[in-house]
Formats: C-alpha cells, sequence, structure tokens
C-alpha cells in the first residue's frame, strides 16, 4: 500500500495542484483537512472537490470554538499586535491547523502531512515548527516551496488532467477567519498605492458608513468578552456579530509595513473589525481594574507574546509561560466597557466594574474628596530624596544640574 500524507487543503489551486502533485510524484494515498476557522467558504464544495481530484479521503473539522477559546483568548489577554498593528489573525489560526493535521495523520497512520506555504512567507515556519514539535516522526511535504512552481506551471497543470478548481487569477490573496481578514500582492505590492475599495469586504469605507454613530457595549469576566449589548453568547458568535457591526462602520482597516520572519519587509492590508474593538476595549478595562505596576510590566511582556506567536513559536514553553502570566492578571478584569462607533474610528466612552481600582473620592477636586492633601508634602520629601542627594553630588564636584 502507497504511504499516506494529510494535506491541509483549502480548496484552492495550490493545495488542489498538490493533490495530484503528491500522488503523481511520489506516489502517495493523499488525505485532506480542511478546518472551518470562521472563513465562510463551502465547505461541502471544498470536499467534492477534494475527492474528484483523487484525495482517498476528507476530513472537516468545525473548529471555530476551539479557535476562539485556546487561541484567540489569550491573544485578547495579552493584548496581542504584532508591531503594534498586525491582532494575528493568521498566525494565530496556523498552529490550530498544525494541530489537527498531526492529530488526523495518526489516526490514518499516515507518514507524512503537507502543506501549501510558500518559502518566503511565515507560515511555513508556522506549519513545521508545530509539526515538529507535536510529532517528529512525521515527514512534511511543502510542495510549492519543494517544487517552486510558477502559477503559469500550475495552470497547466490543472489543464493536463482536468482538475475541477478554477485557474482565474484573483487580484488578491487573501486569508481569512474569525478575528480578521488579510489581503496581499496584486496592486497592494506597490507601498504607495492606497489600496482600492475592491479589496475589502468586512469593512464599508468610511464615507459610506451610517451617518449616526452607534453605541455597543462588551461585558467581559476574567478579562474576555462574554456578552455584547447585553446578551451572553460564546466568544466566536461574539467575535462574529462584532465583525459585522463594526465592519459597518468602516472599522479594523489595517495598512502597514510588516517585517516577516524571514527578513523580507511586507505591505499587508487587514481588516480586521472585533479584534481591534475587542483588543482597544480590554486594554481600557485592564486599566480601571489593574494596579499600575501591573500594567507596566505586563507592557513589557505583551510584545514579547506577539512575536512568538508571528514568528512560529505557538508551542514554545516561553509563549505557555506568558500565558500563564497574563492569565493570573485577569483575574479581575471584569467589567463592561462602551464604545462609540463612527465613520471608520471608535473610542471607549465609558467603563465600569464592581471591581475597579478608580475611586471617586479620592480623584475628585471637589470638596466631598476623601484624599488628604496634607499628606504630599511628606511624600514628595521622601519620593524626591536620592535625586536631591544626587544633584547635590555633582554640584560638590563641579557637575551640572
Amino acid at each position: 500500500m502507497p504511504e499516506k500524507v494529510v494535506l491541509a487543503y483549502s480548496g484552492g489551486l495550490d493545495t488542489s495542484v498538490a493533490i495530484k502533485w503528491m500522488q503523481e510524484k511520489y506516489g502517495l494515498e493523499v488525505i485532506t483537512l480542511t478546518l472551518d476557522l470562521g472563513q465562510k467558504e463551502d465547505f461541502d464544495e471544498i470536499e467534492r472537490r477534494a475527492l474528484a481530484i483523487g484525495a482517498s479521503k476528507h476530513y472537516f473539522i468545525d473548529a471555530k470554538r476551539e479557535f476562539a477559546e485556546e487561541y484567540i483568548a489569550p491573544a485578547i489577554w495579552a493584548n496581542a499586535l504584532y508591531e503594534g498593528k498586525y491582532p494575528l489573525s493568521t498566525a494565530l489560526g496556523r498552529p490550530l491547523i498544525a494541530k489537527k493535521l498531526v492529530e488526523v495523520a495518526r489516526k490514518e497512520g499516515a507518514d507524512a502531512v503537507a502543506h501549501g506555504s510558500t518559502g518566503k512567507g511565515n507560515d511555513q515556519v508556522r506549519f513545521d515548527v508545530t509539526i515538529k514539535a507535536l510529532e517528529p516522526s512525521l515527514r512534511i511535504i511543502a510542495p510549492i516551496r519543494e517544487w517552486d512552481l510558477s502559477r503559469d506551471q500550475e495552470i497547466e497543470y490543472v489543464k493536463k488532467y482536468g482538475l475541477p478548481v478554477s485557474t482565474e487569477k484573483s487580484k488578491y490573496s487573501i486569508d481569512q477567519n474569525l478575528w480578521g481578514r488579510s489581503i496581499e500582492s496584486g496592486p497592494l505590492e506597490d507601498p504607495w498605492a492606497e489600496p482600492g475599495e475592491d479589496a475589502f469586504e468586512w469593512t464599508k469605507s468610511p464615507a459610506e458608513a451610517p451617518d449616526e454613530p452607534e453605541y455597543i457595549e462588551i461585558e467581559f469576566e476574567g478579562g474576555l468578552p462574554v456578552a455584547l449589548n447585553g446578551e451572553r453568547k460564546p466568544l466566536d458568535e461574539l467575535i462574529s456579530e462584532l465583525n459585522v457591526k463594526a465592519g459597518m462602520h468602516g472599522i479594523g482597516r489595517i495598512d502597514h509595513i510588516e517585517d516577516r520572519l524571514v527578513g523580507i519587509k511586507s505591505r499587508e492590508v487587514y481588516e480586521c473589525p472585533a479584534a481591534m474593538v475587542i483588543l482597544e476595549a480590554h486594554r481600557d478595562l485592564e486599566k480601571l481594574t489593574l494596579p499600575k505596576s501591573i500594567i507596566s510590566f505586563k507592557g513589557l511582556v505583551e510584545p514579547v507574546w506577539a512575536s512568538l506567536v508571528y514568528n512560529g513559536l505557538w508551542v514554545d514553553p516561553l509563549r505557555e509561560a506568558l500565558d500563564a502570566f497574563n492569565e493570573k492578571t485577569q483575574e479581575n478584569v471584569s467589567g463592561k466597557v462602551r464604545i462609540k462607533m463612527y465613520k471608520g474610528n471608535f473610542m471607549v466612552v465609558g467603563r465600569s466594574s464592581e471591581l475597579s481600582l478608580y475611586v471617586k473620592s479620592y480623584a475628585t477636586y471637589e470638596s466631598v474628596s476623601t484624599f488628604d492633601q496634607r499628606a504630599a508634602p511628606g511624600f514628595i520629601e521622601l519620593w524626591g530624596l536620592q535625586t536631591r542627594l544626587a544633584n547635590a553630588v555633582r554640584r560638590k564636584i563641579g557637575g551640572h544640574t
């Protein structure tokens, strides 16, 4: 019997060609796997296509809830934005796909797994590192990377075998899941060119967004959203609904120059309506409920967490250790955040929590204040003691102050 390979199958040109090519070149039995991470594809059609091309079996896994609760949730705790801009939507999905590839390979007794990543992107690292960490014995096949096929060669291959897959060239390269939609290539490869409206699907142009602002309320428990406008729902469903609401107001468009792991600078465009709103609301609630020391130290940890995930190290012990720290900090991050959305912009306009560290009787400048201002001079005396001593020494040796 031929050896088995489990292929992460999207249904597109690259992975469709990969089915036939691995059968022809390597004599492998190909089993395909597709995950629903919220990308809104026709999964029945994807399965039919895989089997028609020659897959011996097809697996479909609805992984939206697992994706939200085990991958997006820690990203929310970490306020994760790679290089301060990108909410890691694609980067978070890849280790989950890799995990499921390994699980299916074990179930099927497969000798190898395969994915459609190129040799110049980040996804190859995310897949390969995760797979090898979870199951070192598996061979990894990356057809596009290994064969260096051009699109023209792929189209000829499709025509040769009459494969049931579209060869129409897309203007953009798209990847999407619950947490965001990435748009690359085509006219976007010119970093000076403004993205056309045809690049966007999830967000309205701010110019065409509603003329009246909309207010929404997100409730958090333990640092995670649990209700939208008073209606409790699972995290994956809340994210889906908020993608629509915020997208209607033109919120969530991101355009920036990104540093890939392989050393390339890349122009990236994203649509992440729910992600951007949730992360900002979460960060604001942390300011209300966490002491200054935790907020300050956590701010050092957050970019490290984001870089680990972006660079394919989801299974690294450091990421797991930082998760433990982040989760501990979230014990008191519960409350409600009110957000105003209007014409491509949004801002937090209210927040409340039973665990709030904001005490109005201390903060107010009115006569009802309970803050004893007479304690201030003594505090200032001690606070500035070493600064005053250091300057005294500098004056003594002829330094400048």
